[in-house]
């Protein structure tokens, strides 16, 4: 064998690559059965006589159960293969997703929702696992922003044809359709998946790739896992005492209230208040824009020499203040100007979206994982409190107090950041 041969042959596979894909389109599955319920609001508020009040409260139920479940999800995610639990998860949220459609009243709906809720609270958890076990560190930045980006490709491409879908077939098969897709995906995660050194099409050369940059290749392994100890009260207290963390835990509260609002009533207010038809679209595309730019800028100041502070803070200070445009729909009777200000807001949403970034820089470095849940658990307590919140401000005539809201809870966002997280540097115990 001559040496290009030897080359040849130890080049890595680049089966991480299929990997990322399978992250991709089951994070645009995830979002799509999160946001099916705020496309057929209208019609199924209608057939149910709902108040908007009603709705709020349908729409928050999902982030009940999805915030509750944060730790035992977690908890979970360390004791089952990712092969497994993805597709458990799947099955199960898409069955409740699939019974929505099948569903007649109000009560009935709520605790489907509820149920799907849950079960989808491992999910980005798992994806996480997945990507530190299949990529190396410098890989794995662009790789959380390639499947994250997914949520927005699947709200932009996926609100029209739903919508569509509805006015075709009435909103009942909007359920049905999602939650059968769910449970394709669901058998192909099964059959496709595999452990780094579990999957066919993996040479050793890629394996090493992964490993010496940092990719937890054996984390499933039995000889990987130590014994960890158990949780105490006092390191609880260290992650709820100290002033820096509650900068970034309010920050992503306010951060996830407006993707909230984007999933739960943006799409309710195109199809009451305002004819977009499908420049619906532009404000997810424009969030995709801003999610996949963030992760690239802030790399790039460090590169430049910037400190890691500025470097991670700014994007999320700037994409914040961006949001805060939404208060243009309330001046304007235009379709076109309110879609350009929804866009820039929706592109400052994913512009801030680097948020987890300041938790590897500032948690306690024995306690990156419980306050990795803290941030997520405070973070999404905002799917409970946004949709009940706008449903009792809104009227049928007027949403003008819904923007007015969703601006002052990121300018809280903005202050969090500059005020209470400060300097970044990791917080002492």
């Amino acid at each position: 064998m001559t040496k290009l041969d030897t080359a040849v042959t130890t080049r890595p596979t680049r089966i991480r690559y299929i990997i990322a894909i399978l992250l991709f389109i089951t994070v645009v599955i995830n979002y799509m059965d999160r946001a099916n319920l705020s496309i057929a609001m209208p019609a199924l508020s209608q057939e149910f006589d709902l108040t908007t009040g009603q709705q709020g409260i349908l729409l928050s139920a999902f982030g009940w159960t999805y915030a509750a479940m944060q730790l035992p999800g977690g908890w979970l995610v360390d004791r089952v293969r990712p092969r497994v639990l993805y597709a458990s998860c799947l099955v199960l949220w898409s069955l409740a997703t699939l019974f929505m459609g099948m569903s007649g009243g109000f009560v009935a709906l709520i605790i489907l929702r509820l149920m799907v809720g849950g079960f989808e609270a491992p999910a980005y958890p798992i994806n996480n696992k997945v990507a530190t076990a299949w990529f190396p560190e410098r890989e794995r930045g662009r790789v959380i922003a390639f499947y994250t980006s997914g949520q927005f490709i699947g709200l932009a491409l996926l609100t029209p044809v739903l919508s569509w879908l509805q006015t075709v077939l009435t909103w009942h098969w909007v359920f049905i359709l999602t939650g059968a897709v769910g449970i394709i995906w669901a058998a192909t995660w099964w059959f496709v998946y595999r452990e780094p050194r579990d999957k066919s099409g993996v040479n050793q050369a890629e394996i090493d790739l992964i490993a010496s940059g940092g990719g937890l290749v054996d984390v499933e392994s039995g000889a990987s896992k130590e014994t960890k100890p158990k949780l105490k009260w006092s390191d609880v207290k260290v992650v709820l005492t100290r002033r820096k963390l509650w900068g970034i835990y309010l920050g992503q509260f306010c951060l996830t209230s407006t993707l909230w609002f984007f999933l739960t009533w943006f799409p309710t207010y195109l199809v009451d208040y305002i004819e977009s038809g499908f420049m619906a679209s532009l404000p997810f595309i424009a969030a995709l824009v801003g999610v996949l730019l963030s992760g690239w800028v802030s790399d790039l100041m460090v590169k430049k020499g910037l400190s890691l502070g500025t470097a991670r803070k700014l994007p999320i200070i700037i994409g914040l203040a961006m949001t805060v445009f939404m208060l243009g729909a309330n001046y304007t009777d235009s379709s076109a100007l309110v879609i350009v200000f929804m866009s820039i807001a929706f592109f400052g949403n994913g512009f801030a979206s680097i948020t987890w970034s300041l938790v590897s820089a500032l948690a306690p470095e024995r306690l990156l994982g419980l306050t990795g849940g803290m941030f997520n658990f405070i973070g999404n307590l905002s799917s409970i409190a946004t949709p009940i919140v706008i449903g009792f401000l809104v009227t049928d005539i007027d949403f003008a107090p819904a923007f007015v809201y969703m601006a002052a809870i990121t300018i809280v966002g903005v202050l969090s950041y500059v005020f209470l997280v400060g300097k970044v540097e990791r917080v002492e115990e």
